[in-house]
């Protein structure tokens, strides 16, 4: 099997649940005892999140981290979140060793799901920049995303509340999603920041649950395992 290189960290709560999704989809595929090898990164989420430099500054870290798993003998790499994606294509770019995208791994289970529109949650950066929503577009996806003061108000959920695993806000959520299911008719709800499974889960809304870090870390193993 191949092995797998995950840049870790972002938030390390969110890598924490990629590391148990990779034990539960592993006994799943493989068996009890069979495990694709794994090597995890985590970087400073600090210096990532307030960097001076901004994205620029960011990239160079994942740059490093993304180097620094192909030296040790990482196979596929991938980023365990879903707002670092921003600077993907440059972060591949930097290394030999092919990386995994989770929009591309989203965009695969929404079309195998049958779904055409849907809502969109994240951080500020996923739900406001284009990178996130225009290859949703591009796949062939009507998507929603929350009003300002929303998107505000989730932005702060996730770093202050789900980064350290607080659900607090968990009806919140399930209630806007539900809120959004009945006004806008969507037929499924993005988690597309890996915090958000932590409060919502396939069963607690009316419509489907993309849970991107599950998906992400079920192609990954599938991948290691060809």
């Amino acid at each position: 099997m191949k092995r797998i290189g995950i840049i870790g960290g972002t938030t390390p709560e969110s890598t924490c649940y990629y590391y148990r999704k990779y034990i539960e989809i592993s006994r799943e595929k493989f068996g009890p005892f069979t495990f694709p090898e794994l090597i995890v990164y985590s970087i400073n989420f600090e210096e990532f999140k307030n960097n001076p430099r901004g994205w620029e500054g960011r990239k160079e870290i994942l740059i490093k981290a993304a180097k620094a798993l192909e030296r040790a003998g990482a196979e596929i790499i991938s980023l365990s979140a879903n707002t670092p994606h921003i600077v993907f294509p440059e972060v591949q770019r930097a290394v030999s060793v092919p990386m995994v995208s989770i929009i591309d791994a989203l965009i695969e289970e929404m079309k195998r799901r049958g779904v055409k529109r849907v809502l969109l949650l994240g951080t500020k950066t996923t739900m406001t920049a284009d990178f996130y929503k225009d290859a949703l577009k591009e796949a062939g996806f009507d998507v929603i995303v929350p009003t300002e003061d929303e998107i505000d108000r989730i932005n702060d959920i996730i770093f202050g509340e789900l980064a350290f695993e607080n659900l607090r806000s968990r009806p919140y959520l399930i209630e806007l999603v539900e809120r959004y299911a009945k006004a806008e008719g969507i037929e499924g709800v993005i988690l597309g920041c890996t915090e958000l499974p932590l409060a919502i889960k396939q069963g607690d809304v009316s419509v489907e649950i993309f849970d991107t870090a599950a998906i992400h870390m079920r192609k990954l193993i599938e991948l290691a395992g060809e």
